[in-house]
């Protein structure tokens, strides 16, 4: 699926962007922009998708993106679905002037932004830090509003606890033509997730030939399609397991799968072990 290019909404008064998402989604397809962006899902049930990382998307999730690099945070859909409140913050490396980067003091921040090319999911008691950076970010105004931004980055830039999303041999092709072409795949692709998902299908979708589009898919994705379904499917499964939202037959088939026995087989593919054994382990953490 290739991204679409995005032209971030900055207003004239401001020098970077912040926008609180209150809503059934994120309102957002697959895309890339040359801004950074920082992402808080402050309530959120689905997948993110960050180049060629597929992960689980949970309430207090946080991740820095680097510039021009794909991305599309999905919410899960249906009768039961969460409504989605998150905290989005864009900004470019001009935003405090050119020459702001070159500073020595800001050498760790500019260190940090390189290593966001790939994506950054941030862990520990670093989110929870800078979760109320954010959260006071989005409250403020004027300077207040740069201040808080200037501590999410010192706060980034000296934390141990970022783990890369992406893989570093990602190269994604990016091209803002045929920017309707994937919308239909990808909204496809979410939209029936449950169900068998029939490459013929897609293809016809996206008015190419099936090798045409296979070789399409996966120069944009670094996955074929069905490696591209089958990680959403188990980004899905993983989060019910950890909410201990169900027996596992009925989370495989919740997650697209026909029988236990695949569902197991392409779970332990994907996360190296057992669904059985991945529940029990939130269930220590949790005390259970």
């Amino acid at each position: 699926m290739k991204p679409v290019f995005e032209k971030v909404p900055k207003r004239q008064w401001e020098s970077f962007h912040c926008e609180v998402v209150h809503g059934p989604d994120y309102g957002t397809r697959w895309h890339f922009h040359p801004e950074y962006q920082l992402t808080l899902a402050i309530e959120s049930r689905g997948h993110r998708v960050v180049g060629d990382n597929i992960g689980t998307l949970s309430d207090g999730d946080i991740v820095l993106l680097g510039s021009n690099l794909p991305h599309v945070w999905h919410q899960d859909r249906g009768p039961k679905a969460r409504q989605v409140s998150a905290i989005i913050v864009r900004f470019d490396e001009t935003f405090l002037g050119r020459d702001f980067f070159t500073l020595p003091e800001v050498e760790p921040v500019k260190r940090l932004l390189q290593r966001a090319a790939r994506g950054l999911e941030v862990r520990g008691n670093t989110r929870t830090a800078v979760t109320d950076h954010m959260k006071r970010l989005a409250q403020s105004e004027g300077l207040a509003r740069v201040i808080e931004l200037l501590a999410i980055l010192n706060t980034l830039a000296n934390s141990t606890e970022l783990k890369p999303l992406a893989s570093a041999s990602y190269e994604p092709k990016l091209e803002s033509a045929d920017q309707g072409r994937m919308e239909r795949v990808v909204d496809f692709i979410h939209t029936h997730l449950t169900e068998e998902i029939d490459r013929e299908r897609l293809a016809k979708l996206a008015h190419l030939s099936l090798g045409a589009f296979s070789r399409f898919f996966h120069s944009r994705t670094g996955k074929t399609v069905p490696e591209y379904v089958n990680e959403v499917r188990i980004g899905r499964a993983c989060r019910m397991l950890a909410e201990d939202a169900g027996n596992i037959t009925d989370i495989a088939m919740d997650c697209g799968y026909r029988n236990l026995a695949n569902f197991n087989r392409r779970f332990r593919e994907v996360m190296g072990t057992t669904p059985s054994a991945y529940r029990q382990k939130f269930r220590g953490v949790a005390g259970q």
